[in-house]
């Protein structure tokens, strides 16, 4: 019925992975499994390691901790339920759910985005202002930065789900995607407002991760700047070496957003659609425990000694010096 609006009805059908073929489905199912594993272990690792050892209690891995704990929520909010609808014929989810999923995936994601952006404030404090490193990132002051990313990813979250939820859904439940992703949510939307809410939306979404990405981009000019002032080649790239890992996951969490907000209008196939999408739900996750181990030395050396020599001693492996 015209002007329905989907809030008084039981379910959603989300459509993602509706036109693969069946066959293809269990290996889909079996290596995004692996991948979800992965990052929990991958993430949960880096948090005991930081737990454990107190060489690397200082902010940039108080940081890094709150940043595990992000994806790992971020991943739990979306992965399990994708795995789920891998394997069923009847991928239905409800209208209350729908919108907890929503909301749940925006607050963990911005929250990631904030924390990469505290933590290139972090680097530029290090590097730019190092007699003042103390006094600017005390633990109080590293706290309330955390508290206060994950207050934003909280309003984000809450603001985002609460606009699209208020909106009314005419004519088909289905979802375009394997998720209740807000673009193709925002496509069964209909009435006079439609259109300005989901610019509305839009704003709101794409100026925060603008604003965040430009923040990172700010620190990292007057990092450039503080290194090239460094005489000595060796004293560059000890410095630059702390900014790696962070940089590193920066590169690759943008990169992956943007295929999915700022892919070229035209036809897409559902195909290339979801697995796209999984790209960034499931494969950027993935990536940002590798890069933290191996990028950084520091956490690398404390994950060795704590970790990979005790499981060797307990199973008489040979060590692999990294």
């Amino acid at each position: 019925m015209p002007g329905q609006n989907y809030s008084t009805m039981s379910e959603f059908i989300l459509f993602g992975f509706s036109a693969f073929p069946q066959q293809l489905l269990p290996v889909l199912f079996l290596l995004y499994l692996l991948m979800f594993l992965f990052t929990l272990l991958g993430n949960l690792l880096i948090m005991a390691t930081i737990w454990i050892e107190h060489r690397v209690h200082t902010p940039m891995y108080l940081f890094l901790c709150a940043l595990s704990v992000s994806e790992i929520l971020f991943t739990v909010a979306i992965t399990p339920r994708m795995l789920a609808d891998l394997l069923s014929t009847h991928r239905s989810i409800t209208f209350v759910s729908c919108a907890s999923q929503m909301f749940f995936s925006f607050m963990f994601g911005f929250t990631h985005s904030f924390l990469l952006m505290v933590m290139g404030y972090d680097r530029y404090v290090a590097i730019c202002h190092p007699l003042h490193y103390n006094v600017l990132m005390s633990p109080r002051d590293c706290a309330c930065l955390v508290a206060w990313t994950w207050a934003g990813g909280s309003v984000m979250g809450m603001m985002v789900t609460m606009i699209v939820f208020h909106l009314t859904f005419c004519g088909s439940n289905v979802i375009h995607h394997f998720a209740c992703h807000v673009l193709s949510l925002l496509k069964l939307a209909c009435g006079n407002k439609t259109s300005s809410v989901i610019m509305g939306v839009m704003l709101v979404c794409v100026t925060a991760l603008i604003g965040c990405l430009f923040l990172i981009i700010l620190s990292y000019v007057f990092i450039v700047a503080a290194i090239l002032r460094i005489t000595s080649p060796e004293g560059r790239h000890k410095t630059f070496s702390t900014c790696v890992s962070h940089l590193t996951v920066v590169v690759v969490h943008y990169r992956f957003a943007s295929l999915i907000y700022l892919k070229p209008k035209g036809l897409h196939s559902m195909y290339s659609d979801t697995l796209m999408a999984t790209t960034y739900t499931v494969f950027t996750p993935f990536l940002s425990p590798i890069i933290f181990s191996l990028r950084n030395k520091e956490l690398k050396n404390a994950i060795n000694k704590n970790f990979y020599r005790k499981f060797c001693l307990l199973s008489s492996c040979v060590p692999i010096w990294w």
